[in-house]
């Protein structure tokens, strides 16, 4: 069994596992060197969901080159792929976001993210989160709980708070858990702040959590890798979802965009083939 097929059973059964020291220690205290400014310049959120005692920021991808290694790394995007790939045609970034939980905040809501989407559930799995820890994350000072096997009774909204795990993490491990399954940040009743950056990644064909094409504008994202630019929207999710003027929106990613662009195509091999037959036959009856 492959590292990928383990941690997918791992997910499949638990609802949640840990990739210990995914990244080196070095690339996450760089990445909240960068995110000083903004974790010090943010007002702290409001609302009994957010929690009036956390910060919260998105947009990491343009504040710090250091998300990128989050966002991209390579076993964590191998396994959002064997879990999602199912369900569509393409993964797509659903959101990056620092949280910082505040000393005296509360514990937040039991939830499952899963249920900002109104599809049928218990069938289909939407998204994946993947929390990696800036500062270790404990009970105390309001780490991740989450309810082991939740993911399998998702008609159940709410479970004792005594079954809640909070894994250890710290700095360069990767906490994955299922957009099905129960969580909450934790109340902390440290001393100090408890800092994370929340990055997941949904189906290709939802709306997400965070408007990634907005908060990333063409003139951003036209530095980014064609890889990470495919991930936070610019491109089609076949057949033919998301696109601009019937081509692929990387096409806005040039140094020249033509006003005017000839429809094209984004189907999947099955469509196309059925697509092909159906042209010849009409081209054999008109014949």
């Amino acid at each position: 069994m492959s590292r990928t097929d383990h941690l997918a059973a791992r997910l499949d059964q638990d609802g949640w596992c840990v990739i210990e020291q995914a990244l080196p220690g070095s690339v996450i205290t760089a990445l909240e060197r960068d995110l000083q400014v903004p974790f010090a310049a943010t007002p702290l959120s409001q609302g009994a969901f957010y929690g009036e005692r956390t910060r919260r920021f998105g947009g990491l991808l343009k504040r710090s080159a250091h998300a990128r290694d989050l966002v991209m790394h390579e076993a964590v995007l191998d396994l959002v792929e064997a879990l999602l790939l199912p369900w569509c045609d393409r993964i797509a970034l659903n959101l990056t976001q620092a949280i910082e939980i505040m000393p005296g905040a509360l514990p937040q809501m039991p939830h499952r993210d899963q249920d900002m989407w109104q599809g049928p559930k218990g069938c289909v799995e939407y998204l994946v989160n993947v929390m990696w820890p800036l500062t270790a994350f404990t009970r105390q000072n309001g780490g991740t709980r989450l309810w082991t096997g939740s993911q399998l009774v998702q008609d159940v909204p709410a479970l004792p708070e005594e079954e809640a795990v909070v894994p250890m993490v710290r700095p360069g491990d990767a906490l994955v858990f299922l957009g099905s399954t129960l969580h909450g940040g934790g109340g902390n009743v440290s001393t100090a702040p408890r800092r994370g950056i929340i990055v997941s990644y949904c189906l290709g064909w939802l709306k997400p959590f965070e408007l990634q094409w907005l908060v990333y504008p063409p003139a951003v994202a036209r530095h980014f890798s064609p890889d990470l630019a495919a991930l936070v929207g610019y491109a089609q999710h076949r057949p033919n979802l998301g696109n601009v003027e019937g081509q692929c929106p990387s096409v806005l990613l040039r140094d020249v965009v033509p006003a005017n662009l000839p429809a094209i195509d984004a189907l999947r091999l099955d469509q196309a083939e059925a697509a092909e037959l159906f042209v010849r036959s009409q081209m054999g009856e008109m014949g």
